[in-house]
């Protein structure tokens, strides 16, 4: 991300910083030891202070492990809406690099949050809402994906409604890709985005009040809560790298070629073995003999899950909004039978998906079986089942 900076800073770091005549704390932010990107914020109070310890309850992940290894189709749209903000992220597959979830939150969390052990993605399938950070108000809305750093204090409120996440949680770091930036970490001329499409908090509200306040921290395969004796976002400046902020998807530039384009043509954003990528709607290959959808391929190193958000989606039939595909390793898969047919001639697809590929196996969740939709191993021989 692009240096950004908000609030009352001093003229040098690691000096002196006052408010009326009171020192302020400075808390140095960073990834990778102090060798990665970070922010620098100064605090009315120390962020180590706290009030009241209270419990810490592990996080309980059951595995479902199913008979068979298949083509899986999650169908998320019947789930039952409910839960707040943070509890309300269902996981449905993992593994030690990601968990993708689903949330329907219909409540707000009082308590303020913090991931201490990962970074967060939430895309916003439906709703709008804000994030109160320690690094200002971050607005989001349709179709945004939120991207929050690890150890970012926040709480979210929920505005207009109803409200569809699909959720994602690393304990690595969500980044552009590589390939998209140049040595000093510019995005290039030909990554499918400019630093314009991201967009950082635009406001800082220092909170000064006391009184008490819960503060959940997820740390060590658990949450850690704690009371804390003063407002948590009171921070009165801070600048650097590390900030959430958010990218929506419909500001992703497609790519398209003369001949079909291969998945990394749509990568949004990488993680530790793992990819984040945009489908969106766009024109499709002009040569006059391509087939403008996917050729069949054998994922041999990686997962392919993908969350379909709207329009239809050229190599899938039968595959509704809100349903998820996963394509596990071992296993070829391509476009089911009659589609590529159907396809030829087509100039362009109004899909919008969001896929991500994993390069380690994935595990699924009770949850996941719930939501299983059997039949759809067999969609590429019994297609009449899914037109």
């Amino acid at each position: 991300m692009r240096y950004h900076a908000l609030g009352d800073l001093p003229p040098k770091r690691h000096t002196q910083f006052r408010e009326n005549g009171t020192l302020l704390t400075e808390e140095v932010m960073g990834y990778e030891g102090f060798s990665g990107n970070e922010s620098i914020l100064y605090h009315l109070h120390s962020p180590c202070r706290v009030a009241q310890v209270l419990d810490f309850a592990p996080i309980e992940r059951d595995e479902w492990v199913p008979d068979q290894h298949v083509h899986r189709l999650t169908n998320t749209a019947p789930l039952e809406r409910g839960g707040d903000t943070v509890f309300g992220r269902r996981v449905l597959m993992f593994n030690s690099d990601v968990e993708m979830g689903i949330a329907k939150p219909t409540d707000e969390l009082d308590a303020f949050y913090r991931n201490g052990e990962g970074d967060e993605v939430l895309f916003v399938h439906e709703g709008s809402g804000e994030l109160e950070t320690v690094f200002g108000r971050l607005p989001f809305g349709r179709h945004d994906y939120v991207v929050i750093p690890r150890g970012t204090t926040y709480r979210v409120r929920l505005h207009d409604g109803p409200h569809t996440w699909l959720t994602f949680a690393t304990p690595g770091e969500i980044e552009t890709p590589n390939r998209y930036r140049n040595r000093y970490g510019q995005l290039l001329e030909h990554a499918p985005y400019s630093q314009r499409d991201f967009h950082p908090p635009a406001e800082l509200e220092t909170h000064r009040e006391r009184g008490e306040h819960e503060l959940i921290v997820r740390v060590r395969g658990g949450h850690q809560r704690f009371v804390l004796d003063y407002h948590p976002l009171d921070v009165v400046g801070w600048d650097g790298y590390v900030y959430p902020y958010t990218f929506n998807i419909h500001d992703f530039e497609p790519k398209a070629g003369r001949l079909h384009q291969p998945p990394p043509a749509h990568q949004t954003f990488q993680g530790p073995n793992f990819v984040i990528c945009s489908f969106c709607p766009r024109m499709l290959d002009w040569d006059p003999l391509a087939v403008p959808v996917p050729y069949h391929h054998s994922n041999l190193q990686s997962e392919e899950v993908i969350y379909y958000v709207d329009g239809r989606f050229g190599s899938r039939r039968g595959v509704d909004v809100g349903a998820i595909t996963l394509h596990p390793s071992g296993l070829p898969h391509g476009p089911q039978p009659g589609v590529v047919e159907k396809a030829l001639g087509q100039t362009r697809t109004d899909e919008l998906a969001v896929m991500c590929d994993t390069f380690h196996p994935l595990k699924l969740t009770p949850l996941a079986a719930d939501l299983d939709d059997p039949s759809y191993a067999l969609s590429w021989a019994r297609l009449e089942e899914f037109a």
